[in-house]
């Protein structure tokens, strides 16, 4: 028995071992809260940053639609002729022809493709806005996450340290010969399962700190510790006022109506493409007109007889129907986001302002006490061991009931697409 308490002990000692010399590596602590992360987010996230440059060459589309269409230039020499000379334009010899044409559309082709770019431009904005929306909510979570696992630490690190001074102390007992095996081992087992409760909880808090790092643009050496206040009183929310906030400020909405704009105006653009454009151009002919020297004007239009555009104009017509269904389906959506986000936060804060929170910072007083007992032995060891197990359970139920309140939050803050309630 005494060798496989050894052998667990050992194993304990080398997952410690390595969990501090990854700890010990990051020898910088950035301290960050939601705010500050909020302001380093917005100037380092590559992501965003590169969302930032589709926008841009978005609006470069909308000058390009502004440009009219270049003249073309065309001409016509001979190379060689019956003199066998190479272009030989000398007295009445040779030909020259040359053409200049210019494109003029018609039916104001140029102002509805410039409106059909602005559109997507606009979409562009909206799905920018979308983009920083996910990303900061993903933020709010991992910050507000990384704080309940540092906190549970802090947890298991002050029963580790108490159960390792019973542990000693007991094993000095037993070696004496006051205290029995089995008391030894059961607290042998109850501080390695806190042991290994701790590794796991960093295990997590590690993977946090590196979504954390690539968001914020963070060296990796460094450990990212959240500053999270509590979250303040609970604020009065109207669902219809958000309702309508949301409907403004949504990204996903936002781009799912200016996509309709868009489909709107492309049909328009197209049943003005069946409309023919006029090519207008002047010609100079030196020889092979009815007369030497001979300058014309040149007007050409295509006769829609066949190809009205038709097929075009009708799928522009199922690609706006569709965008419409989509649009309202969005409203019902975000609705039901709004209504459901604001219902939680109301949860989560009756629930936090429920919890007899003073009880629970007195906790901290009862455990020393029992502690103090079952050294005494005036307690049993499995009155203490089940004490010892709820004192932590109600420590980490209160950290979770924080983590939900910022979870409802961050998910009341994303349902209307800003900040309505803030997170200190």
């Amino acid at each position: 028995m005494r060798r496989i308490i050894r052998v667990i002990q050992l194993a304990v000692f080398c997952l410690f071992v390595l969990t501090a010399n990854r700890t010990l590596a990051q020898t910088d602590t950035l301290r960050l809260s939601f705010k500050d992360a909020e302001k380093r987010f917005l100037e380092n996230n590559f992501s965003l940053l590169a969302q930032k440059y589709n926008v841009d060459a978005t609006k470069a589309l909308v000058e390009q639609a502004r440009l009219w269409d270049n003249p073309v230039l065309s001409t016509d020499q001979n190379i060689t002729d019956n003199t066998h000379r190479y272009f030989n334009h000398s007295g009445n010899n040779g030909q020259i022809f040359v053409q200049m044409s210019q494109l003029i559309q018609t039916a104001g082709k140029r102002g509805k493709q410039i409106k059909v770019a602005e559109d997507a431009g606009r979409v562009q904005e909206a799905e920018f806005t979308d983009m920083l929306r996910n990303l900061r909510y993903n933020l709010q979570l991992d910050l507000a996450q990384a704080a309940n696992l540092a906190g549970q630490n802090k947890i298991y690190q002050a029963e580790i340290n108490a159960a390792t001074e019973l542990v000693n102390a007991v094993d000095k007992s037993y070696q004496s010969g006051n205290s029995s095996l089995k008391d030894l081992v059961r607290l042998k087992a109850l501080l390695f399962t806190l042991q290994n409760q701790q590794i796991d909880n960093r295990r997590q808090l590690n993977d946090l700190q590196k979504e954390l790092k690539t968001l914020l643009a963070v060296d990796p050496a460094v450990f990212i510790q959240p500053l999270i206040a509590d979250a303040g009183p609970a604020q009065t929310l109207s669902p219809e006022l958000l309702y309508e906030q949301a409907m403004a400020s949504r990204g996903d909405h936002l781009a799912n109506k200016y996509t309709l704009d868009q489909s709107n105006d492309e049909l328009i653009l197209q049943k003005a493409l069946a409309k023919p454009d006029v090519t207008v151009g002047a010609a100079y002919d030196q020889n092979s007109s009815y007369a030497r020297h001979y300058v014309g004007l040149q007007i050409s239009l295509p006769i829609p007889l066949f190809n009205r555009n038709q097929g075009n104009i009708k799928s522009a017509q199922f690609a706006a129907k569709s965008q419409e269904m989509v649009v309202k389906n969005s409203e019902l959506q975000l609705k039901a986001d709004v209504y459901a986000a604001v219902q939680q936060y109301k949860l989560s804060q009756q629930l936090l302002n429920n919890t007899e929170t003073d009880f629970y910072e007195r906790y901290d007083n009862i455990f020393n006490a029992m502690l103090k007992s079952f050294q005494q032995r005036q307690i049993g060891l499995p009155e203490f061991i089940d004490f010892f197990d709820s004192y932590k359970e109600t420590k980490i139920k209160i950290l979770q009931l924080q983590l939900e309140l910022q979870k409802s939050i961050a998910d009341l803050n994303y349902a209307v697409g800003t900040n309505v309630v803030t997170i200190p």
